[in-house]
């Protein structure tokens, strides 16, 4: 009995447990957005096609429904050989199957 509180107790300590230094653990269950894989998709793909680049920052712009093609858009950032510049892309796909369409990028200076 004694052996069944004392975990008991643990369990409901654990959740919110504080590591003593005012640094605390929180365990809590993060949703992966609908758009994660399609996010993906766009960081390799810009890869891929800008192989001398970093990417330095990532924008998930929103989604565009279709009844029969939807659209994912991201803003991604890059720097290459000092210079910096943003990319629009634009992933296409079958809004039922999700099946990959077309993918189109283009460049800002903004």
């Amino acid at each position: 009995m004694i052996r069944l509180v004392s975990i008991v107790l643990c369990l409901m300590v654990m959740p919110n447990l504080s590591l003593g230094d005012g640094t605390h653990i929180l365990h809590a269950q993060q949703e992966i957005p609908s758009y994660a894989k399609w996010g993906s998709l766009a960081v390799r793909k810009t890869k891929e096609r800008y192989p001398n680049a970093e990417i330095v920052d990532y924008l998930h712009i929103g989604k565009e429904y279709g009844t029969k093609i939807s659209t994912e858009k991201f803003k991604l950032w890059l720097r290459q050989n000092g210079k910096e510049f943003g990319v629009f892309i634009d992933i296409q796909f079958e809004t039922e199957t999700e099946k990959l369409l077309n993918i189109k990028y283009r460049e800002t200076d903004r």
